[in-house]
């Protein structure tokens, strides 16, 4: 009689005997090859979603995979728990932010522990809790005494809806990453970070980042943006004064027919001395504001200046140069003045033309290289002309001498610049870890000893949800001592950006319960790097460089020998749901408790993997769920129906290693599926197609079936097949495994027994595909036996009648030939 498939009463059992069991717990062991497995943990805001369930199958799968492979699989699990939602319900609900933080990070582990993650739950890490921000503010005070925690005046992102700063990578085309409310300008005193002193470092690890999508790096490096170029100092007429222009295009600087000031330049205000264009320039200055916060790129501007009537001297040509205040300089880059050259920059072209600049060319296409169209400019690099001792010289030549020419006249230097700005870090809110300093009347910022840290975050705060953190309305917390003085001081009541818990978190799982620095030096040497890092693209810029950025500072510091935290990045696409990204404020989302509840975990984890490659978008269809469902209905009734292969006097309970079975066309197809999906999950990570050829393995199962059942030889053969698929299936479907494994007469668990191996010579296909170029290109392909000889492949190809159509009567000057692989006739 076949048993019915209870999916809820399996679940119950296996989390059970997993959790007494201590199945997923890890220990550093030396005799083990080691293997880090981890995704981006949760903010906890009370329900997991879809997102939170691919990324996570997806990492689970691979962390299953590798321990039944025999390694020592570090995957741990945590949460992300400061931030303003919980401030925003403590505002709106009056529960207390610590409550509601809790409570929802104990629904959410329930739904985790539900779908059968196999966490190292001894490990879980809470960023909200005193044992954890503790050493967010010791790694702070080790930033603040190397001078790269450091406070200064500067204009920042403000969210009036947030009540807090946000730093450039949390606005997204205005809007702030969090609400998304519009975000305005402010200027405050912050702390920053001094990322910016490892800039360079950030662009030389890539090196070291070849298992990252090529678009992530590129992201990156755009975000740092380094540029290489020269600083010349244009002498301002009628005075010693000069003005500084960064240029990565020297070579140009004889077409440098005026200089152009950002409006927010220090010596705008000198230059410009009339009230009515100094008002002009105000406007621009709090209309750039506006645009920039916004997203508006500068290219996109209407381009507007203001001729100050002052010149200076173009140190190159000894010509005077008008200077100009234009809207579309940027005071952020460079040094906030520009050497025009209208002949060879678009926007440059535009301004001049605009307003009656000469135009000087001075940079021509090489030979053979055709120039600009009509109405463009030539922006490329090419050949000098008209540009006095250096006219006729490549660009990039001219680059180098003109740089030097400028450095050894005393006018100029080469120099590198970096877009990327240091990290704001000070958030006036309450829900974050307190920044550990006082303010001195006498001693200044002082910070916090060590040895009475955590300072904690007080209880008697009022929400209010204005202007100001919340922490200012404790006086127990505002009022302290100095710690050098002993006199009256007042603590800090900004608190930390949450991205600072995320950078360094990976490290404290190697160690959680470390309570004499952030984390154990051994434990950290053992399991880091992480050696599959699983999480949104959304996180490239933000929280991937942050966490870059901590892993070196904390190198620095001796804690850590490595440089980069995760050599491997896998980017996973986003989960839609009727053409749009699952998401409250649409109404598409959908609920993973609804869908255990009517399909169980294992369906769900199977149909969310089997849809789409992890890296690309996955879109929603509960009849795709519904199908991943009637499959496992289907296997285990096959199982159940067919459990006497098992107890007859002839079958084991333990079946014989794979590499046993005979070569029959379900022996043959066993290997074939071990090694697909052995390379599918661990090399590729192709999961949907894992999944797609243990599907045909099964098919191919139950078709055999009846011949096979009939011969004593041909079930050990049945027996074996069986016993693959359900080792092969196990990471996908662990509960489901793990029921039938036991059903089978197993000991032990599935998720401890060994990975499947598999024999080369019967896993390889008997018949290969060769590819046909002509030339190079692909012109053809065809099935063949395996390992033919040289002629006869060769012989098939020039038979090809496309090939023949495409040669004619011209004889082949050689035939490549790579085995099983490819001929290039070349003619």
């Amino acid at each position: 009689m076949t048993e019915a498939y209870r999916f809820k009463a399996i679940e119950k059992k296996w989390q059970r005997i997993w959790k007494e069991r201590e199945t997923f717990q890890v220990r550093e062991d030396d005799r083990l090859p080691k293997y880090y497995c981890l995704e981006m943990y949760p903010y906890p805001s009370g329900r997991i979603h879809m997102g939170h369930v691919r990324n996570y199958t997806i990492v689970d799968v691979i962390s299953r995979c590798k321990k039944m492979q025999g390694f020592n699989v570090l995957h741990p699990i945590g949460w992300d728990a400061f931030g303003m939602p919980a401030e925003n319900a403590a505002i709106k609900e009056g529960i207390h932010p610590r409550t509601w933080t809790l409570d929802n990070i104990s629904h959410m582990k329930a739904q985790l522990m539900r779908l059968g993650f196999s966490y190292d739950w001894s490990r879980e890490v809470n960023t909200c809790l005193p044992e954890y921000y503790k050493w967010n503010q010791w790694i702070f005070l080790k930033l603040f005494e190397r001078g790269l925690a450091f406070r200064k005046q500067s204009q920042v992102n403000w969210c009036s809806h947030c009540q807090t700063v946000l730093a450039n990578e949390q606005v997204h085309s205005g809007k702030c990453w969090r609400c998304q409310n519009d975000v305005g300008l402010k200027t405050m005193e912050q702390w920053f970070l001094k990322i910016t002193a490892y800039a360079e470092e950030l662009l030389s690890g890539h090196q070291l980042l070849d298992k990252w999508p090529e678009h992530v790096l590129v992201m990156q490096r755009n975000w740092v943006g380094k540029s290489t170029g020269a600083q010349v100092a244009f002498p301002l007429k009628g005075s010693t004064r000069t003005i500084d222009v960064f240029t990565t295009r020297i070579d140009t600087i004889y077409g440098a027919t005026f200089i152009v000031l950002s409006p927010e330049h220090p010596l705008t205000r000198e230059l410009v001395d009339d009230a009515e264009s100094w008002d002009r320039v105000q406007s621009w200055i709090d209309k750039k504001a506006t645009d920039l916060v916004h997203g508006t790129e500068l290219a996109d501007l209407e381009k507007e200046g203001i001729d100050t009537g002052k010149t200076a001297v173009n140190p190159f040509t000894e010509e005077d140069v008008p200077i100009w205040v234009a809207n579309y300089v940027l005071m952020e880059y460079g040094t906030g003045a520009i050497m025009a050259v209208p002949a060879h920059d678009q926007r440059d072209f535009e301004f001049a033309t605009k307003y009656g600049l000469p135009i000087r060319e001075v940079i021509k296409p090489r030979d053979g290289h055709s120039g600009p169209a009509e109405g463009e400019v030539f922006e490329d690099y090419g050949m000098t002309v008209d540009s006095g001792p250096f006219s006729g010289l490549e660009s990039r030549e001219a680059v180098e001498k003109m740089a030097e020419f400028a450095q050894q006249n005393g006018f100029g230097q080469k120099q590198t610049l970096y877009r990327l700005r240091d990290w704001g870090i000070s958030r006036q809110r309450y829900w974050g870890t307190p920044i550990p300093v006082v303010y001195c009347p006498q001693c200044g910022v002082v910070g916090i000893p060590y040895e009475d840290l955590p300072v904690t975050l007080p209880t008697d705060v009022v929400f209010k949800g204005e202007e100001g953190s919340p922490l200012e309305t404790s006086e127990r917390f505002l009022h302290a001592a100095c710690p050098k003085c002993q006199g009256p001081a007042r603590r800090d009541t900004d608190t930390m950006d949450t991205f600072f818990d995320s950078s360094w978190y990976y490290f404290r799982y190697c160690s959680p319960q470390a309570d004499d620095l952030p984390f154990g030096r051994e434990q950290a040497q053992y399991w880091l790097p992480v050696d599959i890092y699983v999480g949104g693209v959304e996180h490239a810029i933000m929280h991937l460089i942050y966490a870059r950025f901590f892993c070196k500072v904390l190198r620095d510091l001796g804690l850590t020998a490595i440089d980069e935290p995760f050599p491997h990045y896998l980017a996973q696409g986003m989960v839609t749901k009727d053409g749009a990204a699952m998401s409250k404020s649409r109404g598409n989302v959908v609920d993973p408790d609804d869908m255990m509840k009517k399909y169980g975990a294992d369906a769900i984890r199977l149909f969310i993997l089997f849809a789409s490659p992890p890296d690309k978008e996955f879109a929603w269809d509960e009849k795709g769920i519904e199908g991943a469902y009637r499959f496992l209905q289907r296997v285990w009734r096959f199982y159940s129906e067919h459990m006497g292969l098992w107890q007859d006097k002839d079958a084991s309970a333990e079946s014989s290693p794979p590499g046993r079975i005979r070569m029959t066309p379900l022996g043959i197809k066993t290997h074939q599926t071990i090694m697909k999906v052995t390379g599918d999950i661990g090399k590729r990570y192709h999961l949907n197609t894992a999944v797609s050829s243990i599907m045909e393995l099964f098919n191919q199962m139950r078709r055999d079936l009846p011949e096979l059942e009939a011969d004593d030889g041909d079930r050990e053969v049945l027996r074996e097949a069986m016993s693959a698929l359900l080792l092969l299936l196990a990471p996908f479907t662990p509960y489901m495994c793990e029921e039938l494994w036991e059903k089978l007469g197993h000991d032990g668990l599935i998720s401890d027994a060994p990975w499947p191996e598999y024999d080369q010579d019967l896993a390889r296909d008997e018949t290969v595909t060769i590819v046909v170029q002509v030339n190079g290109k692909l012109r053809a392909k065809f099935d063949i036996a395996r390992d033919l000889p040289e002629d006869q492949v060769r012989d098939r190809a020039l038979a090809l009648d496309r090939i023949r159509e495409i040669i004619g009567s011209r004889q082949p000057l050689k035939i490549i030939h790579i085995p099983n692989k490819l001929v290039n006739i070349v003619v």
